[in-house]
């Protein structure tokens, strides 16, 4: 979930068939096509899972979960990794989202990516990657544009003047 963005009801379901398709699949809850490729991550833990069924992620007797009983999977993983209740699936898909945007992803691409059917849910994680990146940003333009005007030792001082002020 946290390298394809899918959500709870797309992830129980996904296929290895799909996977092998470089993550092709439509969001069950939009009917949006997603295209991605997989991460160097996933694609070795995957080739490192075996294919005991049609379905990637399965029950402890090799079925595919249903939502409800993937959600009872992922709050006991959660919580046997000592992990708070409060941690969700959903926000696995949402760190996708920000580390998207904290790579210069644009909100089109986060948009694909996740299967998002509007730009204003994308837009979401591009604002607050460029308001983090924003301030660091203009701090290091400042500071760049800095010209030593003052030594230390002068500042807070009074600058003498020859001459009448106009």
């Amino acid at each position: 979930m946290l390298n394809m963005g899918t959500a709870r009801a797309d992830a129980h379901l996904l296929t290895w068939h799909q996977v092998d398709e470089e993550a092709n699949y439509t969001r069950r809850k939009t009917g949006v096509p997603v295209h991605m490729l997989l991460s160097e991550e996933l694609r070795k833990v995957l080739e490192a899972t075996p294919r005991t069924h049609v379905t990637v992620v399965n029950t402890e007797f090799g079925r595919p979960f249903t939502v409800d009983g993937f959600s009872g999977f992922m709050r006991d993983a959660i919580k046997a990794a000592g992990l708070p209740l409060d941690c969700k699936p959903h926000g696995l898909r949402k760190t996708l989202g920000r580390r998207m945007a904290d790579a210069n992803c644009t909100a089109h691409q986060i948009m694909a990516a996740l299967g998002h059917t509007t730009l204003a849910e994308a837009e979401r994680y591009t604002r607050e990657a460029d308001r983090r990146r924003g301030g660091r940003e203009a701090i290091l333009k400042l500071e760049a544009a800095r010209v030593a005007q003052t030594t230390p030792a002068g500042l807070g001082k009074v600058a003498k003047r020859k001459g009448k002020s106009i």
